[in-house]
């Protein structure tokens, strides 16, 4: 029998309502699962695989490392900059347009309306707007775009560009408390409204003044209900 977990679902308007009752001048936002449903990062992976963007010694590498962290032998920081460091001698114009046409086809439709209408309303009104994510920053820079999220204020894995070149050279991996470092790096420091979907989000929804759990999985689900964090699940996401 699978667990039953107690916690406090809260509507759209409940939703809506309690972020701007804040009034916040600082709001986080993880990307996906939290502005979108799925995963844009194994998605992206998958897709340059299938179009034949990286070479087939590159494929085999992350096809194994990938299966890896399925298995729970590859960490979730590693994998993360593995999915990075894979595009290495690639050009990094090449890697725009490639995140251009994916985010396209395969994730414009999945934005939770929701969710758009939410971060155009805080950009109206001034809020200071920040998204952090553990997928390339090519694929969330191209994704929040639609939400007028400027690259500048995009924390994502990544790696060093030289000559316009892709290299193997980390410069960040914004996934568990490695999100808040991240912030903390780029002179955040004061979060007012944080909105994660999974427990890679949890430390960065614990220094909120508030924290918004958005179309939570199961770990986050767990952990919200420990916290007493309200939950919320965009229409097209809600359990049944």
């Amino acid at each position: 029998m699978s667990k039953v977990i107690a916690v406090n679902r809260i509507s759209t308007s409940e939703f809506h309502a309690a972020v701007h009752a804040l009034s916040p001048a600082v709001a986080v936002f993880d990307c996906d699962g939290t502005l979108w449903s799925g995963d844009a990062g194994s998605g992206f992976m998958n897709w340059t695989l299938e179009t034949g963007l990286v070479s087939r010694e590159s494929a085999d590498w992350i096809d194994g490392r990938y299966r890896g962290y399925l298995k729970g032998d590859v960490s979730e920081l590693a994998i993360c900059g593995e999915m990075v460091q894979m595009y290495q001698r690639l050009r990094e114009e090449e890697m725009r347009r490639a995140a251009k046409a994916f985010f396209e086809a395969q994730v414009e439709r999945n934005i939770f309306p929701e969710m758009l209408t939410l971060v155009e309303q805080l950009r109206r009104k001034g809020v200071e707007i920040w998204a952090v994510s553990s997928t390339n920053n090519w694929v969330i820079e191209e994704g929040v775009r639609r939400f007028g999220i400027p690259a500048e204020r995009v924390l994502a894995a990544c790696v060093e560009v030289k000559d316009g070149v892709v290299t193997d050279v980390l410069l960040d991996v914004p996934t568990d408390e490695g999100k808040v470092v991240a912030l903390h790096r780029a002179g955040v420091t004061r979060t007012d409204a944080v909105f994660g979907n999974s427990v890679h989000d949890a430390a960065m929804l614990e220094i909120a003044r508030r924290a918004f759990p958005v179309n939570p999985t199961p770990g986050l689900l767990e952990r919200s209900a420990q916290e007493g964090w309200p939950v919320y699940y965009p229409v097209s996401v809600e359990p049944k």
